[in-house]
């Protein structure tokens, strides 16, 4: 009899493994590491929870978010699985009601926010865990946290290396939905893993609809028109907690019953909206993007940002929380070119109240999380297909999809290398200026036109114009630009 079978039969109700599933789990019961990049929606989670049900052991699991472990826990429990996390909003005693039931060994997953490996408490129950023979494999989930390349930096994951030094000889597994090879590095090299199998799948999903389009001044007809053509749940997104209640009442003034959703919310309101979320018809939901990761609702079937998206490999894992039944499902971003500066200083104020562990410097960070910013602008303007794009920031290229906006739209392209020449001139007489006083500038002198300032960032997509990675918008003519002045080229564009 083929026990992994009759586990996964017997807890979750599969006949089969998915793809990439089956090696991984035998490998962890073998003792051996692993690096586990599957798309959202591949059943990553599973990987590492099936090995604590065919060995009755406990497994360890560090993860990022108090919304991602407290949903885990919620859908383990409901399986019947015993289940546990441990975070900072935790109380005094049930913490303590927690370590006892792990000490006692009545724990299969226990789920641990990162700083908690620095308590004392939590060190020794690993430590005497280990000892005993009952942890049975590590797991880190969204791994490209530890990493300064990833889109999701934590300083708190480069203290995971020391896990080998409390758990020695357990086989550790390293998830992520979204990881390009440099941050695959990163991950084998700072978790130490030890010869590890590396399962990477393709994050492509063909059932998933991109579309990216200017926002209008209040999106509000645009946003309901959304909810009320989408099939299942809703999942809307917004960047801040005051905005996510700010939408969630405007639906609910349409007649939407939405529900928001953020980390600063009462931890039982907070439980209330995820089990609204997990077990209504069709419900919809206003988050800020921390909320989906690992949430077990297979029909979503709108993803739908309010704002730019900080990352083409954020967005890549965002939007793969829609259709995750393989149906078709919509992933809708409502932009501004404002979003990325204002997204732009906000990141940089949180770079600075958060010290990296690892002495890379606050200028370093601060120069990628604006290159990777303007790389979603990049994808959210082009022209060319948004699968194909977005899918080229984490390594993997694939031909256009067919399915996108920007597939499926006839566009009227003009040249723009007159207005280019123009624009390259006036920055040349004041080279090092912000966008924002260029596009001034040529307003008042060539008169007003909404494309100045759309032109600026196509031309730095072109690499004529060099922007500066500290968040200020400068720009300089590159050598190519300079060449383009005195000998133009066509430049075909669609605004």
């Amino acid at each position: 009899m083929d026990l992994l079978l009759t586990a996964l039969q017997r807890y979750y109700g599969w006949s089969s493994f998915r793809s990439g599933q089956r090696p991984v789990v035998e490998c962890l019961l073998a003792g051996k590491d692993c690096l586990v990049v599957l798309p959202t929606g591949g059943g990553k989670s599973l990987c590492y929870q099936l090995p604590a049900l065919v060995r009755s052991g406990l497994v360890v699991v560090i993860s990022p978010l108090v919304a991602l472990m407290e949903d885990q826990v919620l859908q383990l429990r409901r399986r019947g699985i015993a289940a546990a996390c441990l975070h900072g909003g935790i109380e005094l005693e049930e913490r303590r009601r927690i370590l006892e039931q792990a000490e006692a060994g009545t724990l299969r997953l226990l789920y641990l926010a990162p700083e908690r490996l620095q308590g004392e408490a939590t060190r020794s129950l690993l430590q005497e865990q280990t000892a005993s023979g009952q942890v049975v494999a590590l797991a880190v989930d969204e791994a490209h946290c530890i990493s300064a390349w990833g889109h999701d930096f934590r300083p708190d994951y480069r203290r995971l290396g020391q896990l080998r030094e409390l758990c020695p000889g357990v086989p550790m597994v390293a998830l992520s939905a979204t990881a390009a090879p440099r941050v695959r590095a990163d991950i084998l090299r700072l978790l130490h893993l030890r010869r590890p199998l590396i399962q990477v799948g393709s994050a492509r999903r063909t059932n998933l609809h991109y579309a990216m389009r200017r926002r209008v001044k209040d999106p509000l007809q645009e946003v309901v028109a959304a909810i009320h053509q989408a099939r299942g749940a809703s999942l809307i997104y917004a960047r801040t907690r005051r905005s996510v209640e700010h939408w969630a009442e405007r639906l609910r003034s349409t007649g939407i019953e939405a529900i928001a959703y953020h980390a600063g919310l009462d931890p039982d309101v907070r439980l209330r909206a995820l089990e609204h979320f997990l077990g209504s018809d069709g419900p919809v939901l206003v988050a800020t993007v921390a909320f989906g990761m690992g949430v077990d609702r297979s029909d979503v079937g709108l993803v739908l940002h309010l704002d730019l998206p900080s990352t083409p490999e954020g967005y890549l894992q965002e939007s793969g929380r829609a259709g995750r039944d393989g149906l078709p499902a919509h992933c809708l971003v409502l932009f501004s070119p404002a979003d990325r500066t204002t997204l732009g200083w906000a990141m940089q104020a949180s770079l600075r109240r958060t010290k990296s562990q690892d002495n890379t410097d606050e200028a370093h960070r601060v120069a990628l999380a604006q290159r990777q910013l303007r790389r979603m602008e990049a994808v959210a303007e082009g022209e060319g297909c948004r699968e194909q794009a977005l899918l080229l920031s984490v390594g993997e290229l694939v031909p256009p999809c067919g399915r996108c906006d920007r597939c499926q739209m006839e566009c009227r392209r003009q040249n723009w290398s007159d207005e280019a020449q123009i624009l390259l001139e006036k920055l040349a007489e004041d080279c090092g200026t912000d966008a924002r006083r260029l596009s001034d500038v040529l307003n008042s002198e060539e008169g007003p036109s909404a494309h100045w300032g759309w032109l600026a960032r196509r031309l730095v997509q072109e690499e004529l114009i060099q922007e500066s990675d500290d968040g200020n918008q400068r720009l300089y003519i590159r050598e190519s630009g300079r060449r383009f002045m005195h000998r133009p080229w066509p430049l075909h564009y669609a605004a």
